[in-house]
């Protein structure tokens, strides 16, 4: 008889992917106690970035951003979002990556409202 190797509450059964849009949630649900202003805005997971094609970066070197900002129209509102491939590459282990998701929508958050990460955050860049 197959089955599942554990029940649905506990954290095994979780995906990848759901694990990540799980600290994405709960980033924003950190940056919108602070900042009430990003109470309608979007928080969102892509897998990966959509590339222009346009080149490589201002150092020769191909970049690849960690998230990105989607300005709201036509009454949608802004979107702030994570991509999670490059965002995985990048980190180790659960505790890494939780705070790099973390500074990626501090810095996306920051671009949004035109402000200084270290405003959105005080403690952007200090672990």
């Amino acid at each position: 008889m197959r089955g599942p190797v554990a029940p649905p509450q506990v954290p095994l059964a979780a995906s990848r992917a759901e694990t990540f849009d799980s600290l994405v949630h709960d980033s924003a649900e950190r940056l919108r106690r602070r900042l009430p202003q990003l109470g309608s805005v979007d928080f969102a997971v892509q897998e990966v970035p959509w590339l222009d094609g346009t080149g490589p970066g201002p150092d020769g070197a191909d970049v690849v951003p960690l998230g990105g900002v989607v300005r709201g129209r036509r009454g949608r509102p802004d979107r702030i979002v994570v991509y999670r491939r490059p965002v995985e590459l990048r980190s180790r282990d659960r505790e890494e990556r939780a705070q790099l998701v973390h500074d990626v929508c501090v810095e996306q958050a920051a671009e949004l409202l035109g402000l200084a990460p270290e405003s959105v955050d005080p403690r952007y860049g200090q672990d």
